[in-house]
């Protein structure tokens, strides 16, 4: 099943660039608010938690914000 995580987002993210937008990356942090946020759009047909989560990534991108933070090197 991650390998159809993957893909989907890496057609995400192939979307928003081909739109201008920057790549996005979903945060270990925020793992559960975007499986949340999933659940809410496959079970009950509600892309709007979704659609707000990606929003605040791509925007969070846009302003040079890093959302998602690489461990320290050893």
């Amino acid at each position: 099943m991650d390998g159809n995580w993957r893909m989907s987002r890496f057609l995400m993210n192939t979307m928003l660039a081909s739109n201008g937008y920057p790549l996005t990356v979903i945060p270990v942090e925020k793992r559960t608010e975007y499986m949340q946020a999933l659940e809410r759009a496959s079970s009950y047909q509600d892309i709007s938690p979704f659609s707000k989560f990606i929003a605040y990534l791509v925007n969070e991108a846009m302003e040079g914000k890093a959302v998602a933070v690489l461990p320290e090197s050893k």
